[in-house]
Formats: structure tokens, sequence, C-alpha cells
């Protein structure tokens, strides 16, 4: 990508995130009535104001890239460029008043997430990175752990209801009694506290991709592996993922592949 549409895709997605923060704070103090869409998930006033806040900007600042944000979809035909669009990631954990709830914008060109903002207002942090500039968390660099065995690993786990039925259960079982503790932060936070090295191992399944493409550039530019469980490489169709510091990233991905 040119230097100076990436420069100014970035002051976007990050002027467009504090937009929406505005949007999200407003209605965090007066409340909301909720709505369930047809695969049953809820959506809000907030989600679509703060996507139509951050659609304004985008749009505005690199007109040549199309937008595709979880509440309207996909804005005419693709583009090489692509804006990644979740307004309010964590609509359930907003409705019910606890602050593990982000917005999520990243960018793609063609098939590599170039850039990525990640913005929690009432946790009250964001976090960005763009390709070969390093991960940034309030204007502060971060990196990810140097940890290096399993007995040392903090893993956070987040929906893996799934995995339940899956052949890797029992393989996430040994592995989370080998590590030294495990949590399950979800959401937005622990892929921060990944990249910033408060936690070396993030394991997921049941997501979407606008759930996770900015945290994926974040947590790669801090030095980390972002993939799914299978170690491959993200798509618009991921649904889990598998993402830690490369020696911890290496090791989990051995064991769950037995």
């Amino acid at each position: 990508m040119n230097p100076d549409i990436a420069a100014s895709a970035l002051t976007a997605a990050r002027e467009a995130a504090a937009a929406a923060a505005e949007v999200i704070r407003h209605y965090w103090r007066r409340g909301v009535e909720v709505e369930l869409k047809p695969d049953a998930t809820p959506v809000t006033v907030a989600d679509r104001e703060a996507e139509q806040a951050i659609r304004k900007i985008l749009q505005a600042a690199v007109p040549q890239a199309s937008i595709y944000g979880e509440e309207f979809g996909l804005d005419g035909e693709r583009g090489s460029l692509l804006w990644l669009v979740d307004p309010l990631d964590g609509t359930k954990s907003f409705v019910r008043r606890t602050p593990f709830f982000s917005t999520q914008i990243a960018l793609m060109d063609g098939d590599e997430l170039v850039l990525g903002v990640s913005s929690a207002p009432i946790y009250g942090e964001t976090m960005w990175a763009s390709a070969g500039h390093g991960a940034w968390l309030d204007g502060e660099r971060v990196q990810v752990a140097a940890t290096g065995t399993i007995g040392e690993t903090s893993v956070s786990i987040g929906n893996v209801k799934t995995l339940t039925a899956d052949a890797r259960w029992d393989a996430l079982g040994a592995l989370i009694r080998d590590s030294n503790r495990i949590r399950g932060y979800g959401d937005f936070c622990h892929y921060h506290l990944l990249a910033r090295g408060s936690l070396d191992l993030v394991i997921e399944s049941d997501v979407n991709i606008l759930d996770i493409a900015a945290l994926a550039v974040i947590v790669r530019e801090a030095g980390g592996v972002f993939t799914d469980l299978d170690g491959a490489p993200l798509t618009l169709d991921t649904r889990s993922v598998l993402a830690g510091t490369p020696a911890i990233h290496a090791l989990a991905l051995q064991r769950l592949r037995r």
C-alpha cells in the first residue's frame, strides 16, 4: 500500500473509533432498548449509530476503499482495499453494563490485514497498529512477552463451546493442566493483554472476522503470532483463533494438532 494512503487510513481509523466512542458513551449513560437480529444476536441503536459515524469518516478519508460493517454489510462491490468494521463488538456485555466491549476497525489490502484499531471506551483502552510500524497502547509501544514454555504460560480462552464436541477438546484440557494459569478474559481484552505482554496464549472458537481482524494486526505488530486453530492464516471466513507469543503459539499448535 502507498505509505501516504496507509498513514491517512490509520489517522482516519483512529478518528472513526473516537467518534464511535462518543456515541457509545452517550448510550451507555442513558441506556438502550435491545432488538434481536434474525440470527438471535442483540443489536441496539448504539451499534447502528456508531457504525454510521465510522463509515462517514472512513469514506471521506479513503474513498477508494469499500466498507464491510457488522450492521450495514458491504457497501457495493469489494475493491482491493476493504475496511472491516464492528462498531460495538460485545453488545451482550454492553446491554448488561459490563465494560468488555469495543469498536474494531481493520483495513485489508487484497488478502492482507494491514491496519487495526481496537477501542474500548468504557474499559479505557485504545490500541492500534499498522504493518511494519509496531503496536501501540494509548501512545506507548507494546510487545508480547518472551515466555517460552507451557509451564510458564498464562492462557485465556473464549467462545470455546463448539470445541467441547471437537477432537481437540482433550488436548486443550491437557494444555490447560500443564499451563501456569487459565483465565477467560474474552472479547478484545485478552488480545490487548497478549499484545502488551500480560498474557501468553489466546484460544477461541465461534468468532467472526470482524471481531478479530484489527486485533490480529495489533498482536502481530507486537511480535505475536495470530492464526486459526489449525495454524492457517486469517481470511474473511475464519471462525477460530490461536494467538500467542511465537514460542507458545508453536507449542500449542503442535499439541492441538495431535
